[in-house]
């Protein structure tokens, strides 16, 4: 059993609820647009959305551990995969790259230490790494962007943690799509659903790591450019084979299927769309096997 992977059953997984991460919607109203939401979402709905998000994770079998709330956090908290990465070794803290998003890694130690869950280490300023820039290949291999949410200095650290376990870390580099204040991370265009599968969003994919994934002979399921927005390519796994992905990307959902994957849906205008965080966004794996 080991969590380096995307795509191996999922056993146990962290997440954090709407009631914990948004609050109410005086919450929303004060904190969306200085966070980049495309829309204001709407607390009631979004809270209707993340139960049937949550009663599919259990549905898969995983058993569920929260983030708790957190007064020193902001509604970004909900997309958890961010703060942290999960190593076979201990919980590595990352460092935002957003930074009304800086508080979350402590937040997230806290609870961490709650279920006795080791801490390996943390990415210090002016390092900065957030999860969502980091996809697990294999047991071995852990691929890390270099865009505006990861720097080389953030890498060079994760690094210096991963060598003594013999873990290779890869960089990739990303481009610079809509700049800095967009939310674009390397598993905005990436996300494996096998171990020779994966959903990708080729136009915004740097040359060499898709030759890369080709080289180890991934199927590349390919999302069009009109899902790439609404959250085509943020595809969790499950199971092999068997994922999960946001309502409304009927090519995205059929491709996958022709691929031979089982797909579960659920509505995510709220929860997803508008802040900008898919299904890997909402959850941080902690088991899988």
């Amino acid at each position: 059993m080991s969590i380096h992977s995307e795509f191996a059953k999922l056993e146990q997984v962290f997440i954090k609820s709407v009631s914990a991460a948004f609050e109410n919607q005086d919450q929303l109203d004060q904190q969306w647009e200085a966070l980049n939401y495309l829309e204001r979402p709407h607390f009631e709905k979004a809270k209707s959305e993340y139960e049937t998000f949550e009663a599919l994770l259990k549905k898969g079998g995983a058993e569920i551990k929260y983030f708790g709330p957190n007064d020193a956090v902001s509604i970004d908290s909900i997309y958890c995969r961010d703060a942290s990465i999960v190593t076979d070794h201990g919980v590595i803290l990352c460092q935002m790259g957003k930074g009304q998003r800086v508080p979350e890694p402590e937040a997230c130690k806290t609870d961490y230490a709650a279920q006795g869950i080791p801490i390996l280490g943390r990415i210090e300023a002016p390092g900065c790494i957030e999860g969502g820039d980091v996809a697990w290949l294999d047991t071995k291999t852990l691929a890390v962007a270099h865009g505006y949410r990861s720097n080389d200095a953030g890498f060079a650290q994760l690094k210096a943690l991963l060598n003594p376990f013999g873990i290779e870390v890869m960089q990739v580099d990303l481009p610079h799509y809509k700049g800095a204040s967009d939310v674009f991370h390397l598993m905005s265009i990436f996300s494996p659903v096998d171990a020779d599968k994966a959903v990708v969003y080729s136009p915004l994919m740097p040359v060499r790591f898709r030759e890369e994934l080709l080289r180890r002979k991934y199927q590349l399921i390919e999302v069009p450019e009109e899902e790439f927005e609404s959250m085509g390519c943020n595809v969790l796994a499950i199971a092999p084979s068997l994922c999960m992905m946001v309502k409304g990307n009927p090519i995205t959902k059929s491709r996958l299927e022709a691929a031979g994957c089982e797909v579960w849906e659920y509505e995510g205008q709220e929860i997803s769309v508008k802040g900008g965080g898919g299904p890997t966004c909402l959850t941080r794996p902690s088991k899988r096997s």
